[in-house]
């Protein structure tokens, strides 16, 4: 472990953060950097309720067994309103100052960014993204959480085509993300025969007021509008758009959730005929709605995928360190694989496979589509 410890553990305490205290060997500190202000800080939050609950599960469970040591957990949290150079920056703090073995990153610039050093600064980066090119990176200490976006790209845009239309208007995010997901679903959707009749990308994490950018792309008359970046303000853009009379149907990045856009917009009827990915309320298993309803009892809200993933992850780290009966980062990615087979069925709440080679979690992509007010899943061919 690294130095500088009380420090880590004089911060943690006075956020709050980590579960009660526990008659432990050592303390392993975890990082999170991301949005936890600005437009964007529901979604930072989100990401952050799933890794706090993990946390509580291990401090509560008496700590984590590592080799002969018995951990506590303390988990430290940063905002970086989005920014790559904030998360960057973040990140070396939790590392210098904290200690840290692994830091959770719920955005793609904030992972590219710290990709740059943290080979160097040995530790690992949990990666909440889908963008196929942050395990490309071929980065040795990063792991990806969620499944890459690729065949979404493709299954939405078949849907969309076939259901509505050939004229797309795209009206998405300006993060890196989104930059990438407008990029990839422009090339699918010409590759397939559509037409790009409006781009107009918008800043959803400092804007409320969508409606001149949404008016731009609705004035070219599209038959689907690609949209999408966190859920919130995803949510008042389809609600502007509507507001505007658009009436086709719309194609969400994944990101956005439809169950956490239906609470911005009053329900699913704004939403007929968008596509998007599945939320996990919307998942049948008896250990996803378990979660479920743990998280509804402590938030009073569903769940979206950004506190299950990130839940999940936490506790396949948990479980690697005590097959590497180490906590150092290098050991412990080794370990990856073999941890979500010995992960117990009540933490793996999506039913991850495996991890790729280059660090991506295995898992099923998913489609959902509001079809006469109702979120209905459908089949992705992968």
């Amino acid at each position: 472990m690294k130095n500088l410890k009380a420090l880590a553990v004089a911060t943690a305490l006075a956020l709050g953060i980590g579960g009660p205290a526990l008659a432990a060997d050592k303390t392993l500190h975890i990082g999170f950097t991301g949005p936890l202000s600005g437009g964007a800080a529901l979604y930072g939050e989100n990401t952050l309720s799933g890794l706090r609950m993990a946390v509580e599960d291990v401090n509560e469970a008496g700590g984590l067994k590592i080799g002969e040591d018995t951990y506590q957990v303390e988990l430290i949290s940063l905002d970086d309103k989005y920014s790559p150079s904030q998360a960057a920056t973040n990140a070396k703090r939790l590392v210098k100052e904290s200690g840290v073995e692994a830091v959770f990153v719920p955005h793609t610039g904030g992972v590219f960014a710290l990709q740059d050093f943290n080979v160097d600064d040995d530790f690992l980066i949990m990666a909440y993204t889908s963008v196929p090119s942050v395990t490309a990176q071929k980065n040795p200490l990063t792991v990806r959480i969620p499944p890459e976006f690729s065949n979404y790209v493709d299954s939405f845009s078949d849907y969309a085509l076939e259901h509505y239309g050939k004229r797309l208007g795209v009206a998405g995010a300006t993060h890196e993300y989104a930059k990438i997901w407008t990029d990839m679903i422009t090339e699918a959707w010409k590759e397939k025969g559509g037409e790009i009749v409006a781009s107009n990308p918008m800043d959803y994490n400092k804007s409320t007021d969508f409606y001149t950018g949404v008016s731009r792309v609705i004035a070219e008359g599209p038959d689907v509008m690609f949209v999408g970046g966190a859920s919130e303000p995803t949510g008042l853009v389809i609600q502007q758009a509507r507001q505007l009379g658009f009436g086709g149907g719309f194609i969400v990045m994944d990101q956005a959730k439809l169950d956490e856009i239906a609470e911005v917009t009053g329900g699913l009827d704004m939403l007929e005929g968008a596509v998007g990915v599945v939320p996990l309320s919307e998942y049948d298993s008896e250990v996803a709605q378990a979660f479920v309803d743990r998280y509804k009892q402590a938030h009073g809200k569903v769940p979206g995928s950004e506190a299950a993933y990130n839940y999940l992850a936490f506790h396949v780290l948990a479980k690697a360190m005590q097959l590497a009966g180490s906590t150092e980062p290098k050991a412990v990615r080794a370990k990856m694989g073999e941890a979500i087979a010995a992960l117990e069925p009540k933490y793996n709440l999506y039913a991850i496979q495996g991890i790729t080679e280059d660090g991506g979690f295995i898992t099923p992509t998913t489609m959902a589509v509001v079809e006469d007010g109702k979120i209905v899943r459908k089949r992705v061919e992968e």
